[in-house]
């Protein structure tokens, strides 16, 4: 009979997700979006006086309204879990990743926080490898899990490639 395991979610992996605070993270941001389209529309129908180029005001307030009602899910979608010779990183909902990263193949890692990401407390963690199609994000982490997670990988990394 055919295994029918989920591939996103292999048997005896405990995930970790990332912090709630990302859902402030990504509401704001597509605020701002929302905000600069609805600008340019306003000048625009200011400008011109074309009265059906009000109707543009749709576009910012549905994509607003989509964002609210998806980037939770979004965000509880994203998690990583630390195994002995890999970290693995999951994210999406309706299209789905699994991104493998063996320590042994970690060129170097990188932590970032833009301003909101700072507002909120928040951090991401990117992975680096030999290869760019292995390389993974983490985001959403907060600062004092990014550090621990930087250094733990640093070191993982280090160590396998010592044993190579």
């Amino acid at each position: 009979m055919a295994d029918h395991t989920d591939p996103f979610s292999p048997p005896g992996v405990e995930w970790t997700p990332v912090s709630p605070r990302l859902i402030g993270v990504r509401l704001v941001s597509a605020g701002i979006s929302a905000l600069v389209i609805a600008v340019v529309v306003l000048v625009a129908a200011a400008v011109s006086g074309w009265a059906p180029l009000w109707l543009g005001l749709l576009v910012p307030a549905l994509g607003m309204a989509f964002a609210v009602l998806v980037v939770r899910s979004r965000v509880r979608a994203w998690g990583y879990a630390e195994r002995e010779e890999d970290l693995l990183v999951r994210r999406g909902v309706l299209f789905r990743s699994l991104t493998v990263v063996p320590y042994g193949r970690m060129q170097y890692v990188d932590v970032n926080a833009g301003p909101l990401d700072r507002l909120f407390g928040v951090s991401a963690v990117q992975l680096h490898t030999a290869s760019a199609a292995t390389d993974a994000t983490i985001p959403g982490l907060v600062p004092a899990e990014a550090a621990r997670l930087r250094d733990r990988l640093t070191a993982l990394g280090q160590v396998q490639l010592a044993g190579l």
